[in-house]
């Protein structure tokens, strides 16, 4: 059964390469959807498929690269808008 959800990263999650690891993390746990920088200096990613998968890609969320300094992540079920081939950075 797929599902999906709705990731916000906060803390110094931007220019530490968060999306470029997230997207390899994604990949390797076959997940697919999208992460993007916000304005406001936090990370959106969107993604969908096995619930163990994203439950790993969340809790990789919390550490994130070694750049990264995350102080908060909120994942929450969202209903799937779009169907996702693969997982791309946008």
């Amino acid at each position: 059964m797929s599902s999906c959800l709705h990731i916000i990263v906060k803390g110094r999650v931007q220019g530490v390469y968060f999306r470029v690891y997230t997207q390899k993390q994604a990949v390797k746990l076959n997940l697919n959807g999208f992460v993007r920088n916000l304005a406001n200096g936090e990370v959106e990613i969107v993604a969908s498929g096995d619930a163990d998968a994203l439950a790993q890609l969340v809790a990789w969320c919390h550490k994130g690269p070694i750049l990264a300094k995350v102080s908060q992540v909120i994942a929450t079920q969202h209903p799937v808008q779009e169907m996702f081939e693969a997982f791309e950075i946008r």
